[in-house]
């Protein structure tokens, strides 16, 4: 009797969420697309909220990486090691360790990291912190935990051996226990007579059991699609393309070809380095010259969606930082929002176990839309 109440329930949902959809989505004329105007957005997602007492079916909490299984958000650990843009200091060690652990008891076992997080005495550093915290996790739970590393396309990495050799090391580093590895970019750009030693690379190291899966970062559709045949025909998975992905990025181009393709899309950066959190204004700034610098230009072109996080946020008693992960979780990416502090881990692990509704998203798409500004690209992304 129950199933048969929620069953009518959903339909009884989808059928309005069709017709508020088919009253106030954005027209199109010939091939232009007239949005519609703000108290039509505001209606529809007020239609929406309406039918949130109806049962939602719960959203699968893993994500299939290659053969792996991983948690719908995993956390980013650019900041475990560096200075210029996280300040990072090593007195941070002891709070990233109860980080690490209060993620891992939260259900999240993806952890992604980079051989070049870190650089000088603190090279590779962020692999090294993962690694000692691997150590402190009883077997039981360790081996359901995946680190994700990113091999950098160093000038000096020429053949398939030296990016086999990189892939040993940051195992080494990280414990033993490497899940991923990912190209962390292409030098196509710079240096195609590279790309094709990376990729046998990435053949190798899967054929030795050195990772349990390999991925990109970076890649364009078209280069992502070049990739995936080569490693197709030597009987190789793609498992996953890393990309910059949030509300200030929208690269659904990527997206779109990643689920052509059968790869999972990880999204890095879901906050935009921390403009999509409503931390910061002109007045209050962060610390870091180059972020300081980038939230000065930028903030004052994105109100407009700042606000409209901060509406959907104040609904839902969510953080705007919460909402913004989760919309990257309703496209489908598994966000690594990074967390250099527990408070900000209990933020992010607040974006989950709740959906936003379909007129939320358009919403906040149509408000990304209307800010007509997207965050810079990183250099090293190909077409």
């Amino acid at each position: 009797r129950k199933v048969k109440r929620e069953g009518l329930a959903m339909v009884v949902r989808d059928i309005s969420v069709v017709l508020v959809l088919l009253t106030f989505s954005p027209l199109t004329h010939g091939n232009s697309r007239v949005r519609p105007s703000q108290r039509a957005v505001r209606t529809q997602v007020r239609l929406q909220r309406a039918f949130d007492w109806i049962p939602q079916p719960k959203s699968s909490r893993k994500r299939k990486l290659g053969d792996l299984e991983v948690s719908e958000m995993g956390i980013g650990t650019w900041a475990w090691g560096n200075q210029l843009l996280w300040g990072y200091d090593e007195n941070m060690d002891d709070e990233l360790a109860q980080v690490f652990d209060y993620c891992v008891k939260s259900g999240v076992n993806l952890f992604d990291t980079g051989d070049s997080y870190g650089t000088g005495r603190l090279e590779a550093q962020s692999e090294k912190l993962l690694g000692r915290f691997l150590s402190e996790v009883s077997p039981s739970r360790r081996e359901n935990i995946h680190i994700a590393t990113k091999l950098a396309s160093y000038p000096w990495r020429l053949t398939p051996g030296q990016f086999v050799e990189a892939a040993k090391a940051s195992r080494d580093r990280v414990g033993g226990q490497l899940s991923v590895a990912q190209l962390h970019w292409s030098v196509s750009n710079y240096a195609p007579w590279q790309e094709r030693a990376l990729w046998d690379g990435l053949i190798r190291m899967y054929d030795e059991d050195v990772v349990k899966a390999v991925g990109a970062s970076n890649y364009g559709p078209k280069q992502l699609r070049r990739l995936s045949r080569h490693l197709d025909s030597a009987g190789v998975p793609l498992g996953s393309n890393q990309v910059q992905f949030s509300l200030l990025s929208r690269r659904l181009d990527c997206k779109e070809a990643n689920d052509e393709l059968g790869i999972l899309t990880i999204a890095y950066s879901p906050l935009c380095l921390g403009l999509l959190t409503g931390k910061y204004n002109a007045t209050s700034l962060p610390k870091s010259p180059v972020r300081r610098q980038l939230f000065k230009s930028l903030l004052p072109k994105i109100q407009p969606l700042l606000d409209e996080l901060k509406a959907v946020a104040d609904f839902r008693k969510k953080t705007m930082s919460q909402v913004a992960i989760n919309w990257c979780i309703a496209k489908g990416c598994v966000p690594i929002p990074g967390a250099k502090s527990l408070e900000q881990a209990k933020e992010n692990i607040g974006a989950l176990g709740w959906s936003l509704t379909p007129g939320e998203v358009e919403a906040l798409d149509l408000a990304a839309e209307r800010a007509s500004v997207q965050t810079v690209q990183n250099i090293f992304m190909t077409n």
